[in-house]
């Protein structure tokens, strides 16, 4: 696929801060206190990566790809089990609570970006790929408020 050169200077931009999100993921998941949502972070780290490697493809030319969604939604499916108690540590639920809020912000900001960008775009097939992307970063808001919630965070 062919890019005019403001076309690849933003995908290059929305790689790198794919990039940060996945180093943030990575960095968020080996200081979760709470097993559940190390896991939450892991997860969100891959789909960084994923969305990374994505964009680096359709930067050296090949074709969009979008992953087939699957019947259920992960946010629909996940459904976190409360794991702070009021005799926890609090200062492991504010830890985690923190890092959640944190993250939840990430997530607005990067999904603010791909929604001015996907009208950067005349190739349908990009635009498709961006839309994916940005659903996916919502997604992993949600999935943060989830948890938050379940563990009276929110």
């Amino acid at each position: 696929m062919i890019l005019t050169e403001k076309e690849t200077t933003i995908l290059k931009d929305l790689q790198t801060q794919e990039k940060v999100c996945m180093e943030h993921y990575n960095l968020c998941a080996s200081t979760a206190k709470d097993g559940c949502l190390k896991d939450l972070f892991t997860q969100i780290a891959k789909d960084e990566q994923e969305h990374y490697e994505t964009l680096g493809n359709v930067i050296n030319g090949g074709t969009p790809t979008i992953k087939a969604a699957p019947a259920a939604s992960r946010v629909d499916s996940y459904q976190p089990k409360a794991a702070y108690t009021d005799s926890s540590n609090q200062m492991d639920k504010q830890h985690d609570a923190l890092l959640c809020s944190d993250s939840i912000g990430n997530e607005k900001m990067v999904s603010s970006e791909y929604n001015t960008n996907v009208f950067r775009f005349g190739s349908g097939e990009i635009r498709k790929m961006l839309n994916h992307i940005q659903t996916e970063e919502q997604e992993h808001a949600e999935m943060i408020y989830k948890y938050k919630k379940a563990n009276s965070m929110a």
